[in-house]
């Protein structure tokens, strides 16, 4: 066998001989190049011709001139082995620059970044907490002793309303209330145009909607508030802490009743204003049920507060083991009587309470014991919502194990139970029942405050019974015009039309023939809809609403017919509900009309317009629908503008 050095031999030898054969030259080049792979194959010695065997098997007795001659088998590819290579150092040095120079990059951006933060924190302190030179106020003699006035003789605050007042060149604006409908118009005044008081018996303003969460412990009742004096220092405006009383219209002045000590005191004075804003909102109607003393109400933070209290007081005394079984149950027994937005979202927060928190830090209280039940008059919950909201809370309501009643009314509310009467509908008999209740919440509408009674018998065109009535825009029926306002709960927008029919006839009838044609009826048309905005979806079909109240079909409406058909239009008109998202939008138009009467106040006057007919510079209120929400436990209801949407977990 030969070795390695052997074939390399044979390698030479071939190639000499194909110089001399030249026709062999292909097959002496294809065996010197297997024997060259076969080397490189190879691990051990091994013989040249048992390499040619491996490829083709002959015989020791053949010619090599028949070896050379005959070609190979092919035989597949094997790719080489690679040998390792050693790496340069100066890859592993590059590579360790790179790292080192994105950690010293990171470093340096965070130290950056932090030292950015740092000093943004510090200057917002140092502008905002920074030692503030307040102006040095030396009360005057007018304001330590007001001086005597008005019918009843009392003090008068005339110097409370600002340190200068130019000699009453600036109007005098009282706001009353702290509510929603105060805070609009508080929000969008102009700073200066206004000498600015409000007169309110509690010095926050409160996040309604969020009451019933409060008063379970889901949300804060801190974080509900704002101070309402903070909202008067853009303006430079005053606060006083009290109650409204009376009004004496002709020399506009305002009864206040003020607290004289801490024990309970109580003085009046006078507070003079060139515009008055009503906005002290409602209480709550009683509805002639005897026994409402001994109900809860969810009006304000403190209601909140004290129903939190009893709710834990209740589960406390139930959770004793001297509690007798009766008394147990009637103290996890909660009635809430009035199946609108906050009595469905109280009884919501309650049913999450019981569920969530008290069955499980109170063990010992079986949750069968527990009972929710919701009293209304109405055939379903929610009855301002649409129909399938209604339904889908009732239902929901259900499978959380909350009792329903519908089409009862309360009869009375005693301590211990709650008596109410259901009508049966196949006997038309009237059915008392009784319920044992330790906790009774009462939400079933709204009723004038005392104050908005007292200005509805002074003015005797005021003939609503839960509100006062004010025009368009929002001025108060039969109050002198421009200085007397009223918006949110106390004010419901007059809906008849009536006010307005001889002024529409003498604008639209330009033929003066003492009826309305065709032509005629769109000019009255426009001027109801610019005067009444409420009314311009009632009055989409013209031509329809012209013919259907065209009775002797002369293509003319008589006096009788026209009065007629604004009488059906008025009808169909709705009141706005007395929500915070309508008083917020009708103190932000006060706010914005008051805006703009200051600043064309001068204009008006020059021209000999009166300022005080807001029609001459201000379009009349208009109430844009953003939707209502209502909370019933783990799922919400949506009433949005033309859809609704319901769900939850």
């Amino acid at each position: 066998m030969f070795g390695l050095r052997g074939a390399g031999r044979l390698s030479s030898l071939a190639l000499k001989r194909a110089t001399h054969r030249p026709a062999h030259f292909s097959t002496v080049t294809a065996i010197s190049r297997a024997a060259l792979r076969s080397r490189r194959t190879l691990k051990t010695t091994g013989s040249v011709i048992e390499a040619v065997r491996a490829a083709r098997p002959f015989s020791t007795s053949s010619r090599w001139s028949d070896v050379v001659q005959q070609p190979p088998p092919s035989q597949p590819h094997v790719p080489p082995t690679p040998t390792p290579t050693a790496r340069p150092k100066g890859l592993y040095i590059r590579r360790a620059f790179l790292v080192g120079k994105a950690i010293l990059f990171l470093i340096g951006s965070s130290v950056v970044g932090v030292c950015f933060v740092t000093g943004a924190i510090l200057a917002h302190d140092s502008l905002t907490y920074g030692e503030e030179k307040l102006p040095q106020v030396v009360p005057t003699i007018e304001e330590l002793n007001p001086p005597l006035r008005g019918p009843k003789n009392l003090p008068t605050l005339v110097d409370l309303f600002g340190d200068e007042n130019d000699e009453g060149k600036k109007p005098r604006l009282v706001i009353i209330g702290g509510g929603w409908g105060a805070i609009g118009v508080l929000k969008t005044l102009n700073p200066g145009d206004y000498e600015v008081l409000v007169v309110a018996d509690s010095t926050f303003n409160q996040f309604t909607p969020l009451l019933p969460s409060a008063a379970v412990g889901t949300v804060s009742a801190r974080s509900l508030v704002e101070s309402v004096r903070k909202l008067l220092l853009p303006l430079k405006g005053s606060f006083v802490y009290g109650k409204a009383v009376d009004v004496v219209m002709g020399e506009r002045l305002l009864e206040v009743e003020v607290p004289a000590t801490p024990d309970g005191d109580k003085r009046r004075v006078y507070v003079p204003y060139d515009k008055l804003v009503i906005a002290v909102g409602s209480v709550s109607a009683s509805h002639g049920v005897q026994g409402l003393e001994n109900c809860y109400q969810l009006k304000t933070i403190g209601d909140a507060q004290q129903i939190r209290r009893r709710i834990i007081d209740n589960v406390e005394i139930a959770s004793l083991p001297t509690t007798t079984p009766e008394e147990r149950k009637r103290l996890l027994s909660f009635v809430v009587c009035g199946g609108g937005p906050t009595g469905v979202e109280m009884a919501a927060e309650i049913s999450d309470l019981v569920h969530e928190d008290l069955v499980r830090y109170y063990p010992k209280i079986c949750a069968q014991e527990l009972s929710i039940s919701i009293i209304q008059s109405r055939d379903h919950i929610l009855n301002t919502y649409s129909e399938t909201i209604s339904q889908y809370a009732e239902k929901r309501f259900e499978r959380e194990a909350v009792n329903v009643i519908t089409n009862a009314r309360v009869k009375e509310v005693t301590p211990k139970s709650v008596k109410y009467t259901v009508k049966d509908p196949q006997t038309g008999k009237v059915v008392e029942h009784e319920l044992p209740s330790a906790f009774t919440l009462w939400s079933t509408g709204i009723a004038m405050n005392p104050f908005t009674e007292r200005v509805t018998d002074l003015l005797p065109n005021q003939v609503h019974k839960k509100a006062v009535v004010v025009d368009a825009h929002m001025r108060v029926v039969g109050a002198p015009l421009g200085t007397m306002y009223c918006i949110g709960d106390a004010s419901t927008i007059e809906t008849s039309l009536m006010p307005y029919l001889l002024d529409l006839i003498e604008k639209a009838d330009v033929n003066k023939d003492e009826k309305i044609d065709k032509s005629e009826w769109a000019v009255l048309v426009k001027e109801v809809k610019k005067r009444v905005p409420m009314a311009t979806k009632h009055l989409e079909k013209v031509n329809d609403i012209f013919k259907d109240y065209d009775v002797d079909a002369d293509d003319a409406l008589s006096f009788n017919e026209l009065t007629t058909a604004l009488e059906e239009v008025g009808k169909k008109i709705t009141s706005l509900p007395a929500t915070a998202q309508v008083a917020s939008q009708q103190g932000k138009y006060l706010g914005d009309k008051f805006t703009k009467l200051a600043k064309q106040g001068k204009t008006l006057h020059e021209n000999g317009i009166p300022d005080d007919d807001d029609e001459t510079y201000c379009k009349p209120f208009e109430y844009k629908h953003l939707g209502s929400l209502a909370y019933i436990g783990n799922a919400a209801v949506f009433d949005l503008p033309g859809y609704s949407l319901t769900g939850g977990l």
